[in-house]
């Protein structure tokens, strides 16, 4: 797992970790951020789990186009 930021925001790339790292990972990062920066999550696949979640904290995901073998979601909080 690596994150990095970028002009667009800020990356997370969970490819390769086992349940339930993914999930916590991103949210620990979400929970630490010092603004709003949308987050883009690479993933190998759709975090079903995540999205219950994701609202607890108010934060919505929108599917990305990504590579093939690969699930990208852009992470933004809530108005």
């Amino acid at each position: 797992m690596r994150q990095w930021r970028a002009d667009d925001g800020w990356h997370i790339d969970v490819r390769g970790a086992q349940p339930p790292q993914p999930l916590v990972a991103i949210l620990r990062l979400l929970r630490s951020l010092p603004d709003d920066s949308p987050v883009t999550a690479h993933l190998d696949r759709d975090p079903v789990m995540l999205y219950p979640e994701l609202a607890e904290i108010g934060w919505q995901a929108d599917p990305l186009a990504a590579d093939a073998g690969e699930f990208r979601l852009l992470l933004r909080r809530l108005p």
